[in-house]
């Protein structure tokens, strides 16, 4: 499994190089991009099937002792991870392309595919990393790209966003290496499997002071209240699929950075009251911060911070049922998320505004159709059908991915029974509730113009149906994908 494992990191970094090279060559570059990350997704989708098969591989580079070598490793978590997020970074690349994203960079350079290869590979670099300096280098890999694309062709606005978001970013990864370097002068290595063992030999304030470290540093990248200030402001301002792959990628890679250090570094025997605590208000906060909005992109970031809460409730518990319920939320939310940021840019592209009360008013300011696309008035829009899907799998409504999540994660908190416990509960009850009232204004809204996309409908379209038909998909096949989710947390557990 040495190439399973090695080629979704190395791949897409020489094919980067390789893009540069290409840059004057659209249909070239673009041809690259696409196969490249066509190859990482049958890459992951193996590697999934032979970590399921013959159990957690890892590989060091260069035959060095993985103190020193660069490690990277595959289990049952981080194979289903890359395969689901290789697969919805492979359609935002298609939306991307049929919208025209990539093509407008006004020099005769465009730098968004090298820089969306590299973010790809900061992701699966995030993953697979066998120990906490290499993973603090996938965080940076997908700093440096990602800045890039949020500041593609941008105005004053987006730069001032851009800042922010990398400034915030700069923080935490500073806040990171000082806690690596706490961790290594208290334990003498840095790789993760050494790391289980030794930190456990460590005094107890010690130990929980590391814990700590880190947990605020991941809840920095993930966006979890208070410390989610950044990404309301920053995400909303970038193109409809740049702001898709970030919604959907970055912030799940700083959850599976908790959930895989927490777990494996620091276990617990108990409900961690912290995070309770912190699922709780990242739940409300978020969620009430969605529905006083009248922007769609800025709605559902708000809605993106609020489930990271559920998440967080899973962590919370720290058991085998509460892992299982976090890990298929994690998988949910990758594709429902992208698919909502995809219909919004559909809206977008189509009627010139993304705010509801322009919507509303049937009579948005915007382009009228584009080239050779006929308005359809005799059939509802296919793009408010494409938005109602993911919706109600985001609020939770059955038989959606999300209500299969969201019960996994119920039922974990009930066979727990602790206090926090039922106040998690409680507050996802709710907060699905406020999801789902604030679903229905959106729905609402893109139903009120008719819509038909600009740019090349025939991707754009295809590539959103397609992430709408995958979220349906995992609804479809919720036995074998949580028996999957069961195991890896009990692999977790067992660190």
């Amino acid at each position: 499994m040495t190439w399973l494992i090695a080629l979704p990191v190395m791949l897409p970094i020489l094919a980067a190089g390789a893009s540069l090279g290409l840059s004057r060559h659209g249909r070239a570059q673009r041809l690259l991009t696409v196969l490249v990350l066509t190859g990482v997704f049958v890459d992951a989708a193996l590697l999934l099937v032979a970590v399921d098969r013959d159990g957690r591989a890892e590989v060091a580079f260069g035959g060095w002792a993985p103190t020193l070598g660069i490690t990277l490793a595959a289990d049952l978590l981080s194979a289903l991870f890359l395969a689901v997020s290789a697969l919805v970074a492979l359609a935002v690349l298609i939306f991307a392309i049929g919208q025209g994203t990539p093509d407008r960079a006004g020099t005769g350079i465009v730098p968004f595919h090298p820089a969306y290869l590299l973010l790809v590979a900061g992701i699966a670099l995030a993953f697979l990393s066998g120990d906490l300096f290499n993973l603090f280098v996938a965080f940076e890999v997908m700093l440096a790209s990602s800045y890039v694309l949020i500041t593609l062709n941008a105005g004053a606005t987006r730069v001032r966003a851009g800042m922010t978001y990398t400034m915030t970013s700069l923080m935490s990864s500073l806040l990171f290496l000082t806690a690596i370097a706490l961790i290594y002068a208290a334990t003498g290595t840095v790789n993760l499997g050494e790391l289980a063992e030794r930190t456990a030999e460590l005094d107890a304030g010690v130990r929980s002071a590391l814990g700590a470290f880190l947990l605020v540093v991941f809840a920095i990248k993930a966006a979890v209240v208070p410390l989610h200030f950044w990404l309301p402001d920053g995400y909303p301002t970038a193109p409809a699929p740049i702001t898709a792959v970030f919604a959907a990628l970055l912030t799940k890679v700083g959850v599976y950075a908790m959930l895989r250090t927490q777990t494996q570094l620091f276990p617990r025997d108990d409900t961690w009251s912290l995070v309770a605590g912190a699922a709780v208000l990242t739940m409300l906060v978020g969620i009430l911060g969605a529905i006083a909005q009248d922007d769609i992109n800025r709605l559902l970031s708000f809605a993106l911070v609020s489930h990271i809460g559920f998440m967080l409730m899973g962590i919370a518990l720290f058991d085998a049922e509460g892992f299982t319920g976090t890990i298929l939320y994690i998988i949910h939310h990758i594709v429902v998320q992208a698919g909502l940021f995809l219909v919004t840019g559909l809206v977008v592209s189509r009627t010139g505004t993304a705010a509801l009360h322009r919507l509303e008013s049937q009579d948005p300011p915007g382009p009228g159709p584009a080239p050779g696309v006929q308005e359809n008035e005799g059939t509802p829009p296919v793009v408010t059908a494409l938005f109602l899907l993911p919706a109600l799998s985001m609020a939770g409504i059955p038989p959606f991915s999300g209500f299969i999540a969201k019960f996994a994660l119920l039922r974990a908190a009930v066979s727990d029974g602790g206090t926090a416990a039922w106040l998690m509960s409680a507050a996802a009850l709710v907060t699905s509730l406020l999801t789902l009232y604030a679903m229905i204004r959106v729905w609402r809204a893109v139903s009120a113009p008719v819509i038909a996309p600009a740019g090349r409908p025939s991707l754009t379209l295809g590539a959103t149906a397609g992430i709408v038909l995958v979220g349906l998909a995992i609804a479809a096949g919720a036995g074998p994908l949580a028996d999957l989710s069961e195991r890896a947390a009990h692999d977790l557990l067992a660190r």
